[in-house]
């Protein structure tokens, strides 16, 4: 069973990528100086490039797509496209330096400085959320943000199929160093209940370097089913690989804004699905609210 996410690195090739990567006379930040600053500053163009192991597993062919997330592409198979400024990658400076192992996205909310992901990627302390990310840039885009307090359901078990459901994780993110909240620079999608198990929905990820060399966004639209008995929702579009945990499920996207409403997210059963072709989402019901309205009160 495919986990999105990046599995733990082996303590020889960690110790390579702390040689290579931080200066002997450096360190890693600590969690109460990670902030906007110490994100930026640890993460240049060449840390992101070069904290990425190589991987077997490859993507099935990806269309290229100049516009944004309506330009049709293959039945069933995701396009590369240019991003949005509300969906991004995480990045770890973590005890596994696994480069950027998830996907999230900024959701409304009265402090403007809140993302969504999967529980399972566990956006703990020394986490950057990079915003439309761009490999290789100088500078990205919208900067990069150190993610602060994070919120799960205390349902929520890591290899649980029970659990499964609650697969959802809010976190917040510092100000930048000028003071601005994450929403005021990049917009945010609502977030809402899943109306049904059958939707019309555009799915935005990041696949990790290992599975993608091109190292950019990737989209689908396509209608979700129910998965089985359990309330979950699937569905079926190729190109969904490690790193795309945490994927919005956007539902009436709208290209003039760039955003759209939540409704779901890759996670829950095998860690989002199967495979890279079937990708699954917890059902947003009362719980996903409540834990929401926990992370805004908070």
């Amino acid at each position: 069973m495919l986990r999105r996410v990046m599995l733990p690195l082996t303590s020889t090739l960690l110790l390579t990528l702390l040689a290579v990567l931080w200066p002997v006379h450096g360190g890693l930040p600590s969690a109460p100086d990670w902030t906007a600053q110490a994100a930026a500053r640890f993460w240049t163009p060449e840390r992101m490039a070069g904290s990425m192991p190589a991987s077997g597993r490859r993507l099935p062919p990806v269309a290229q797509a100049a516009a944004g997330p309506t330009a049709p592409g293959p039945p069933g198979s995701a396009v590369r496209f240019a991003g949005l400024p509300t969906v991004g990658v995480l990045f770890s400076v973590g005890d596994d330096l696994a480069g950027h192992y998830c996907t999230a996205s900024v959701v409304h909310s009265p402090g403007r400085d809140l993302i969504l992901t999967a529980a399972h990627c566990e956006p703990g302390s020394d986490i950057g959320f990079v915003p439309q990310y761009r490999a290789g840039a100088d500078r990205q885009p919208y900067g990069i943000w150190a993610v602060d307090q994070v919120f799960t359901d205390p349902r929520w078990a890591p290899d649980d199929d029970a659990a499964s459901d609650y697969d959802v994780a809010f976190a917040r993110v510092r100000p930048d160093p000028h003071g601005r909240r994450i929403e005021d620079a990049t917009g945010a999608n609502r977030l809402a209940r899943t109306p049904g198990y059958r939707d019309r929905v555009t799915v935005v990820g990041y696949p990790r370097l290992g599975s993608d060399p091109a190292d950019r966004a990737i989209t689908c639209t396509a209608t979700t089913e129910r998965l089985g008995a359990r309330r979950q929702l699937r569905l079926v579009c190729d190109g969904f690989a490690a790193g795309t945990s945490g994927s919005p499920w956007l539902l009436a996207f709208d290209a003039r804004t760039r955003t759209g409403t939540v409704v779901g997210l890759i996670g829950g059963l095998d860690g989002g699905g199967p495979d890279d072709r079937v990708s699954y989402s917890p059902f947003f019901s009362d719980a996903v609210l409540a834990l929401y309205h926990s992370a805004t009160r908070a």
